[in-house]
């Protein structure tokens, strides 16, 4: 039975039949939306001024109902568009089934802190983190949902410290030093900041000629560290370096990392969802002490949905256990009375768990196994493109899916000059709304950067890429 308006009916509340009619206001655009994709420039041609005098408007006193919608279908006008064209940085393409889901949770609106507070979320959310750590063989590890893999890292180091170098009752340990690849991505050191440990004793280690940390000088500046009275508590190791995609050699990390003491994370957040396709190039991921990971990367989830798994129950509430008495359990039902708030930084949590839940179950493991697979193929589709074409050049191929490229320039440009050039290349690329490239800065080198996290990507798209990046190179001269 519908609810309808009286007199008593809050001023925010909306009967069943308008919130029906507004959903499918929604689902009518959105729908069009994913039928249009390659309608749209990928990037936007709009200046800032524009998107400003479109969307951002004086405070709205008063309520204009139903009207507050028809601005909707210009948000795809001015966004950047996720079709099977989009290669930039490392975003996954938003894969239908979850978003649907996302609707829903808005609307059971369970906040995801313990099982007394959403039965039915804390239980699903329980079982995905339990399918995650299975498909990329870590079986039985814990874990919870996060926002994304700064999270998902910057809780895995908090557990490192604790673990090694308790910190929460007393304070930082003078010394206490962490050990990454030069090739790590940036929100390492804004952890190691944030956790109060001080950049400088990050250390980051060299890597070779392929970007990936060489396990001697890891070796080596432990050794010299301890020699000098320093800690070394924890190395992070990378599935998937942003820029090119390379995995480190986790096992000989994982053996550095354990005959030291040390705690072992592993930043997964691009690459360790690919273990599911490829379990040969991740020997030793099942020897860290956590893993971070993103669904709304390799498993083309709607933002957001990093996940941080873990080893140890009892590290991740050393780190994180420090309940008021208004949050403390009535139970000890292994079942009922589990938090996760005490083994995890966040209180207030959403439902992330039931779009992957779902879109999981609609297509199967299997189903997402296979495009991660198309996607490292296209990978390769590209390089063998780029290095079959004179003008271009490869700068740098991974293991994954990432493929950095530069114009060669001809011999007029110097290096700095061709840094320049190929800048300005990218900037006429994104442009021209036809391909999606983000960048990458490789020993000095500006290059062109191609990442294939998207399941909407043909071969077609891919074979696109080369011609129109010498014709943006044309528009640039």
């Amino acid at each position: 039975m519908s609810r309808t308006h009286g007199k008593s009916m809050n001023p925010l509340e909306i009967s069943t039949d308008q919130f029906r009619h507004l959903a499918e206001r929604v689902t009518e655009m959105a729908a069009r939306y994913l039928d249009e994709l390659d309608r749209h420039a990928i990037a936007p041609a709009s200046t800032g001024d524009e998107v400003e005098r479109r969307f951002n408007s004086p405070l709205p006193e008063r309520g204009i109902a139903g009207e507050a919608l028809d601005v909707l279908p210009d948000l795809a006008q001015f966004s950047r568009v996720q079709n099977g064209r989009f290669f930039g940085y490392v975003l996954g393409s938003g894969e239908p089934v979850g978003a649907v889901a996302d609707l829903l949770v808005s609307v059971l609106n369970q906040n995801v802190t313990a099982w007394r507070s959403g039965p039915a979320a804390v239980t699903i959310e329980k079982t995905v983190i339990s399918w995650l750590a299975q498909a990329i063989g870590c079986p039985g590890y814990r874990g919870y949902l996060t926002g994304g893999g700064s999270s998902a890292n910057l809780m895995g180091l908090a557990m490192a410290r604790e673990a090694k170098a308790p910190a929460n009752e007393k304070g930082i340990v003078p010394g206490a030093t962490v050990y990454a690849s030069a090739e790590v991505h940036m929100s390492i050191p804004k952890s190691v900041a944030v956790l109060g440990l001080g950049r400088d004793n990050l250390r980051l280690i060299a890597a070779d000629s392929s970007f990936r940390m060489i396990p001697d000088a890891l070796d080596e500046q432990i050794a010299a560290d301890k020699h000098s009275g320093r800690i070394p508590i924890a190395v992070v190791a990378s599935a998937g370096t942003v820029n090119t995609g390379v995995i480190d050699p986790l096992g000989r990390i994982a053996e550095i990392a354990e005959r030291n003491g040390m705690w072992f994370h592993v930043d997964g957040a691009y690459g360790a969802l690919a273990a599911m396709a490829e379990p040969e190039k991740f020997v030793g991921l099942d020897l860290a002490d956590s893993v971070s990971l993103d669904a709304h990367k390799w498993l083309y989830q709607p933002l957001d949905c990093g996940c941080l798994l873990y080893r140890s129950a009892e590290a991740a509430q050393a780190a994180f256990s420090h309940s008021g008495e208004y949050a403390r359990s009535l139970t000890n039902d292994p079942v009922e009375g589990f938090a996760f708030f005490e083994e995890s930084l966040e209180l207030s949590r959403r439902f992330r768990a039931l779009k992957l839940w779902l879109s999981l179950r609609y297509h199967g493991f299997g189903a997402f196994r296979e495009s991660i697979r198309k996607d490292m193929r296209q990978a390769r589709r590209l390089a063998d493109a780029i290095r079959n074409e004179p003008q271009l050049e490869l700068a740098g191929e991974g293991d994954l899916s990432a493929v950095c490229f530069r114009h060669r320039g001809g011999d007029r440009f110097s290096e700095e000059e061709l840094n320049g050039f190929n800048a300005a290349l990218l900037k006429r690329t994104t442009q021209r709304g036809k391909v999606y490239l983000s960048n990458a800065s490789l020993r000095g080198k500006f290059c062109l950067r191609a990442c294939i996290v998207n399941h909407r990507t043909t071969d077609a798209d891919i074979d696109g890429v080369v011609p129109e990046v010498l014709a943006a190179a044309g528009d640039v001269r």
